[in-house]
Formats: structure tokens, sequence, C-alpha cells
């Protein structure tokens, strides 16, 4: 038997429920892993509330996980039980003990780097990778904005800025966030509960803005972050911690200056093994180069998935939370 988290109607963290079940079996293609460690993500609790659309119900959740190949099914090549894998890029079902998922998306994890870090770091660490390597590639000197600085995604861009040089102002709620934020590279805070934003922005950037703003706040922010973009500049919309961005005016993009947004995705960068396992082996170098230091804040059972997500959710984290089965 294996144990899974899984919802069967949509709500809050109540609605999640520990069951049994058989251990699945992979079919053509897929891949059996026994999980060791599974990363928690905000994005999860989109599809447990019902913003995001499972594929049907009861459904289980989570993208993110490590842990070593138990079976493979037909046609698969490239992995065998006994492999160490990491996985970030779906189907929902890391919640659980086992976890069935296409060949393709998993890569392989080096030996020196532990379970529990790489379910810490796959989904976060892959981001950041493809916001600051590829949406807007950065080549060093610029300053960025980046919101949630002091988050999972927030700590891991802090990081791999200040490898970069790049200068990152981070945007984070408390004095106690921009602490850790500026402990693990950011070159400025703006602590958003007493400043404004826009104003320390302008300050730090003698009046030019940035030519980079990350948000992955969303509805709350999209103003702000608009404001802080230098004319012709980039904003990447990744993100709605606060609810979507919905009704958007092109028109202000003009009034503002003539401004970029995009609205990026994992899958849409790890759209083949290929570019999945160049994009992986370039974070795990980052870390095993200690260049990024992957701060696990919080480890929760499995069965006490609910009472994670409420800590994610309230803001209550620092870091990456990890599930452990």
């Amino acid at each position: 038997m294996s144990k899974r988290i899984q919802f069967s109607r949509h709500g809050g963290p109540d609605v999640l429920e520990l069951i049994e079940r058989d251990v699945p079996t992979p079919g053509p293609g897929e891949v059996l892993v026994r999980n060791h460690a599974i990363g928690l993500n905000f994005i999860e609790t989109y599809f447990r509330e019902g913003l995001y659309a499972p594929p049907a119900l009861p459904s289980s959740l989570g993208t993110e996980g490590a842990g070593v190949v138990e079976a493979i099914g037909e046609g698969v090549e490239g992995f065998r039980p006994g492999d160490r894998v990491a996985y970030a890029t779906g189907p929902l079902g890391a919640y659980g003990e086992h976890h069935v998922l296409p060949a393709r998306h998993l890569v392989r994890l080096p030996d020196a780097l532990s379970f529990e870090h790489a379910a810490a770091v796959m989904l976060k660490g892959l981001t950041v990778q493809y916001l600051l390597r590829q949406t807007a590639p950065l080549e060093g000197g610029e300053t960025i904005l980046f919101h949630a600085a002091a988050g999972g995604v927030g700590s891991i861009a802090c990081q791999w800025a200040n490898a970069l040089g790049v200068r990152l102002i981070g945007v984070v709620g408390s004095a106690e966030k921009a602490q850790r934020a500026q402990r693990l590279g950011a070159w400025a805070t703006i602590d958003h509960s007493r400043e404004n934003v826009v104003e320390r922005v302008r300050e730090l950037t003698d009046g030019k803005g940035c030519p980079v703003v990350y948000d992955s706040v969303g509805k709350s922010t999209w103003e702000t972050s608009l404001d802080c973009v230098a004319p012709r500049g980039l904003l990447v919309s990744f993100g709605n911690a606060s609810g979507p961005v919905t009704g958007v005016n092109l028109g202000v993009l003009a009034q503002k200056g003539s401004l970029y947004v995009t609205r990026p995705v994992l899958a849409g960068y790890a759209n083949t093994p290929e570019r999945l396992q160049a994009m992986a082996d370039e974070l795990f170098e980052m870390i095993l180069s200690g260049k990024i230091e992957v701060e696990i804040g919080q480890r929760y059972p499995l069965a006490e998935a609910g009472r994670a997500q409420t800590a994610l959710a309230s803001r209550q984290t620092t870091g990456s939370t990890i599930l452990l089965p």
C-alpha cells in the first residue's frame, strides 16, 4: 500500500485527506518514483482552492519531489530502478509516498545532493534559472526589483543574482525578512509594510527605475511594479500570491514608458528533456559550488500537508518547506 494526500472538493486546507491506495504501476514511458522528500509550493493552494483546475477530482497535489526509481514502464530509456532522481514539472501527484510520472519530467540527481535539498529547490531553483538566465538574460551590473525576496524563490534569486553581479532590490514584509534577504545577497531591501516601494526604488536607482521587475505577488502589487519599471523595461509577472492580475489595459504600458510585460511558466522553458536537464545541471552546479545555499526552513510530515499550506499562505515560513513521507 502507498499513502497520498488528495482532495475531492475545492476549499481550505481541511479538504485535504490522507488515504491509502495500491502502489501504482507505471505505464509506457512512465517511471515509478518512491519519494524521499516532497516540495511545498504556493501554486498547490491554487489547485486546492479551485483557481487552477486539476484534471479531475479526486486529485492529489504537488509537482516537485526527489527519490529513487522503483520501476519503469515500457519504452523508458535512460533510467533504471535504483537511480536517484528529482522532478518539478508535474503531473500532479507528488504529495504521496509514490509518484508515477513521465520519464521526460525526471532529472538525474548528483550523489552529492540530498533528497531533501533537491525537493526543496527543484521548482524554485528552476524558476529562478529561467527568470534570471532566460526570461531576461542578466549579464551583471543591472539593478532589478524582486518581490517576496525572503521567500522560497526569492531566497534563491538573491543568491543567484549576487553570484551574477546583479544588484537585486528585494521587497519584503518585515525587518526580519529584510535582514534575511540582505544576508542572502540582496543589494538593498524595501520593507513594504513601512516604506513606499516606488519612492524607494526611485531613490535607489537615481530616478531611473529598474530594467526588470519580478513580481510573484500579482493583483496587489501590479500597479506598484509597473511604476518601478524603467522606460522600455520588462515586468515579469510569474505568480498570483494575492490573486490573479485581470483587466489589464495595454494602454497603461505606453503611458508608463513603452513597457514590456510577460507571464512566463516553467513548462514554457523546460519543454524538452534536454533543456530540463541542462537547467537542472546549472542549478545543481550553483548549489554544489556553494554559490547557492538551500535553506529548509520547515519540515512537515506528509499527513500534515494542510497545516504546512496554512503556514505558507499566511507567510509564516522562510526559505523552503518540504513534506516527508
